[in-house]
């Protein structure tokens, strides 16, 4: 998991370089990362039992929870986050996506038909304050990011708890590298309708290359499968707090390398969302993310 987290937070800058610096799209580089992450993963789970990869679809149910995953859930997941880096910056986008464990709490508090603990509402309250800082710079009544970013970046977030949810039952019974990789697929054959991968905008450099192949390899099919075999192996709270080093790595290399401003109201906002994943973590779960 802290894999996966460190290698998603370092393909966010990636992904800033290229569409601030190289011109390229927030559809193209989406669309060209499922394609490409699909087809390894459900190459390596064929050569592993090629029997398996279609068993999938044989269940209609399983089916109809796959397509789910691929398209609001894997797709949505991707497209929302890479359009608030490239209106905003990979720091603010990353620390943003990082409000899902507030949401995936209060979700599984509202199933469970309990009223949220103490620790859930300080931790949204602690959330919302993140989100304003990290918003307007600590400067009411104005924005430090574009509404656009921040718009992106609260999507992704939603997008981000229903991925981290929703599969858990097909993880359980298929694996990771099946159910990731058919939700790559899905989603980037979907995402190639609207978005083609041959029509292409940007420049390529031997640094725009290997920030790309960065994405795709590391970022992708690296950090995805990373991530998914946590939620089958680790409760969703535990995957919330090892997560937490994604926003770190990315507004520590956004700052570094791309060299992002970062006033001290904009890291105090990351700070205290990486407070919510902590106090999330260490809290008593309302409910079983599983049953």
């Amino acid at each position: 998991m802290l894999t996966g987290a460190a290698l998603w937070g370092v393909s966010g800058t990636a992904a800033q370089y290229l569409f601030q610096e190289r011109g390229f799209s927030t559809g193209w580089l989406t669309v060209v990362r499922l394609l490409l992450g699909g087809l390894v993963l459900l190459g390596i789970a064929y050569k592993k039992d090629r029997s398996r990869i279609w068993g999938i679809w044989t269940n209609k149910t399983d089916g109809f929870r796959i397509l789910l995953f691929g398209i609001p859930g894997m797709l949505a997941t991707q497209y929302t986050y890479f359009a608030a880096i490239q209106h905003g910056n990979a720091a603010t986008a990353t620390v943003l996506q990082y409000l899902a464990p507030a949401l995936i709490t209060c979700y599984l508090a509202l199933r469970a038909k309990r009223l949220p603990g103490p620790a859930v509402i300080v931790s949204v309250g602690i959330a919302v304050l993140g989100t304003f800082l990290l918003a307007t710079g600590g400067k009411v009544g104005s924005l430090s990011i574009s509404g656009q970013a921040v718009f992106w970046g609260i999507a992704s977030a939603f997008a981000l708890a229903f991925y981290t949810l929703q599969p858990l039952k097909l993880l359980a019974k298929w694996g990771s590298l099946i159910v990731v990789g058919w939700g790559m697929l899905i989603g980037g054959v979907f995402s190639s309708l609207i978005h083609p991968p041959w029509h292409f905008s940007g420049e390529w450099s031997l640094g725009s290359l290997a920030a790309a192949a960065f994405v795709v390899i590391f970022g992708t099919i690296i950090a995805f499968y990373c991530y998914m075999e946590s939620t089958k192996s680790l409760p969703v709270s535990e995957v919330s707090l090892l997560a937490s080093v994604e926003p770190l790595s990315a507004a520590v290399i956004s700052v570094a390398w791309l060299h992002v401003r970062f006033g001290p109201a904009e890291w105090l906002g990351a700070l205290c969302i990486i407070v919510t994943i902590t106090i999330l973590a260490k809290a008593k779960k309302p409910v079983n993310a599983s049953s």
